[in-house]
């Protein structure tokens, strides 16, 4: 398999992380090539990061030797069409030699990246699926951008041979737009999360002092999904709690300046996938303090499923995914709501925790690899009734 990516194998795990390691361990005799963010080869030099200049080419992954991790040169803007056209054209040399390194035959492209729709039919891939994870087009961007993503997303549900989507609203928007069309949720798994203590257990100490209760939250923080007036009105009505923001941080930095005035918000940063559970182990309500916007309602989070496997309180906007389960989780519409749904979930019964347990277990990253090995299987099965020479030529 070649997989493109949207982001780097690195320490925050997210979904092309746990499908890849999932397949490498299911198949051990089986070789990935994991094609991370191109390497911004200008962007290094104007901000004097020369060490970036030494990284490896290419290197294997530790607990998955048959997974290969690279990344592409890209020495022109993409801004500019030709300067698109030249690193698409290194690219496309850079995979067929770790191609060829590799000794990949007729692999299977799976694409999760948009832009990287001009591979198709370049690799000699037997079949292409295209996973889709988010409204990109929603995002806060500029409105040539959201053409080109608009254009390469319209394409490659086009021609691919099966369309994932991870979210019922995804499934709405692409339905129509490809014969064929999967929905395979996030997941999580379980037993990651098994040993996060009972909430009502007293600690000695926590991380840096957090006073409790502590209301956390897990996931990249960015003003297009984190509800910021929403933050600033919870530490306002809860000066006693503290409110832990773990992820990483892109927020602006006119918002990170204001956040500052509230000691009793903390950001920790980006944090280990291995190291989480150390960390939520500590929160008395795992909360979800998110905008709905049309990009948000694309979404089916993993930070959902992985609430659910600690078995914590769980509060959270009326926000897609969380929604579907408001036996399990206490939604609210407003900052008042909120505060006193935080509240109540601390007092809430024992058996929230098991439920939200077992329904944990029922959404695990197992069960989402058998859903995409069966989609796998049928695209081979239909590749191999079929003339591919130039099946998938853009």
């Amino acid at each position: 398999m070649i997989f493109i990516s949207l982001e780097n194998w690195d320490e925050i795990w997210r979904r092309n992380q746990f499908l890849c390691a999932g397949l490498a361990q299911r198949y051990p005799e089986s070789k990935i090539l994991f094609v991370g963010l191109a390497h911004d080869v200008s962007n290094s030099l104007r901000k004097g990061r020369f060490s970036d200049m030494r990284r490896p080419v290419a290197h294997s992954i530790v607990g998955s030797p048959n997974i290969t991790f690279t990344q592409p040169l890209k020495i022109m803007p993409n801004s500019l069409s030709g300067g698109r056209r030249h690193n698409q054209i290194m690219m496309r040399r850079h995979l067929r030699k770790m191609s060829a390194k590799l000794n990949l035959r007729s692999p299977l492209l799976w694409i999760n990246d948009h832009a990287a729709l001009h591979l198709v039919g370049r690799l000699g891939e037997r079949g292409v699926v295209y996973d889709i994870t988010d409204d990109w087009t929603s995002l806060t961007q500029s409105a040539a951008l959201v053409k080109r993503i608009t254009s390469q997303d319209a394409r490659l549900c086009q021609i691919a041979d099966a369309v994932i989507v991870c979210s019922k609203r995804l499934w709405e928007m692409k339905r129509s737009s490809t014969d064929s069309l999967h929905l395979i949720a996030n997941g999580v798994d379980a037993t990651h999360y098994a040993y996060v203590e009972a909430r009502s257990q007293q600690f000695a100490s926590s991380p840096a002092g957090w006073r409790h209760p502590v209301l956390g939250y897990v996931g990249t923080i960015h003003s297009d999904r984190v509800d910021i007036p929403l933050l600033e009105a919870m530490a306002r009505r809860m000066p006693e709690a503290t409110i832990v923001m773990i992820g990483p941080n892109s927020l602006p930095d006119s918002v990170q300046i204001r956040l500052k005035q509230w000691t009793n918000i903390r950001f920790t940063g980006p944090i280990p996938y291995e190291n989480i559970p150390d960390y939520i182990r500590f929160f008395d309500v795992c909360i979800t303090p998110h905008l709905i916007t049309p990009f948000t309602e694309s979404l089916n989070p993993i930070k959902l499923w992985e609430y659910m496997a600690t078995g914590k309180p769980i509060v959270s906007t009326r926000v897609a995914g969380f929604r579907d389960y408001p036996d399990l989780v206490t939604l609210a519409d407003t900052a008042d709501d909120f505060a006193l749904a935080v509240i109540q979930a601390m007092a809430e019964s024992p058996e929230r925790a098991v439920a939200r347990k077992a329904e944990a277990r029922r959404n695990s990253w197992n069960a989402r690899l058998d859903a995409i090995e069966a989609v796998i299987r049928s695209i081979r099965k239909d590749i191999a009734l079929s003339d591919t020479g130039d099946a998938h030529a853009c």
